[in-house]
């Protein structure tokens, strides 16, 4: 078990440091009306919105709900779902896919668009092991973690990139 938990810590981490064109963290260099910004997401305790609050505000933004807001992150599509790929001789599913998909944009307080409609997605397929169920979901939910964390740095480094 403890064999199973470091292998697949350690396949995360490849996978992760691969998928996402790996580079030490650091601030990026977000537009100055981004100083402070409101965050518009369909639910705002998902995994996915606490990490991007968390990495807006480790880059000096302040996040804020009404008014003063000088940005807004809108965020319409913050989507998980889990895909059937293989189904086995007992018809039970053996392997499926993981996939999150988040499209976003940058507005001004008065609506005038900074950063256009963009789509990320990232996918990962996993095995389904039916002795081992714990693990299995205990995969998943690192898993879709993994991914909250992976598009939530994306979003930040698209938002840095001038021109975008």
């Amino acid at each position: 078990m403890r064999g199973l938990l470091l292998t697949l810590a350690l396949c995360a981490a490849v996978l992760g440091a691969s998928g996402c064109g790996f580079h030490l963290q650091g601030q990026e260099a977000l537009p100055p009306e981004m100083a402070t910004t409101r965050l518009e997401v369909q639910n705002p305790y998902s995994p996915f919105a606490r990490r991007m609050r968390i990495l807006l505000e480790q880059n000096r933004v302040r996040v804020v709900e009404g008014a003063e807001a000088t940005a807004v992150l809108d965020i319409p599509v913050n989507d998980v779902r889990t895909e059937v790929l293989t189904i086995g001789d007992n018809a039970r599913v053996r392997e499926y896919r993981v996939r999150h998909v988040v499209e976003f944009r940058l507005l001004t307080a008065d609506g005038r668009e900074l950063v256009p409609m963009q789509r990320l997605e990232q996918a990962r397929t996993i095995s389904f092991d039916e002795q081992n169920i714990l693990a299995s979901t205990r995969e998943q939910e690192f898993l879709r973690s993994d991914l909250a964390d992976i598009l939530s740095r994306q979003v930040l480094r698209r938002l840095g990139e001038p021109g975008a």
